[in-house]
């Protein structure tokens, strides 16, 4: 008896579902197929100067957000504009600095 209850409200739950229309806000349109436009992509531009190095500019729609500077004798270093705020800031890798702890528990 009580695997007919429990066999016929799961027939009936599923019927319940499978009846009920699929929930989507109106004026959706589809995500387009292909890369981004010129317009939306990451640009990346090298500027050589003759006497400093180089310097490679990143923007992302237009807006400059990264410098690498490569000098002719030293590291390269970057300067970044994190707010977005003009205001670059150097550092001299792309490293985070995040060091998850890393801890043997068992060796075998």
């Amino acid at each position: 008896m009580r695997y007919s209850v429990l066999l016929l409200t799961l027939l009936l739950s599923g019927l319940a579902v499978a009846a009920a229309p699929p929930d989507q806000p109106p004026g959706l349109t589809p995500v387009p197929d292909g890369a981004p436009g010129p317009g939306d992509a990451a640009s990346v531009t090298i500027k050589p100067s003759s006497q400093r190095g180089r310097v490679i500019e990143y923007r992302s729609h237009g807006k400059l957000y990264m410098l690498k500077v490569i000098p002719r004798v030293g590291k390269p270093y970057y300067l970044i504009d994190a707010k977005g705020d003009g205001q670059f800031a150097r550092q001299d890798s792309l490293d985070s600095g995040m060091r998850p702890p890393m801890w043997v528990i068992k060796e075998w």
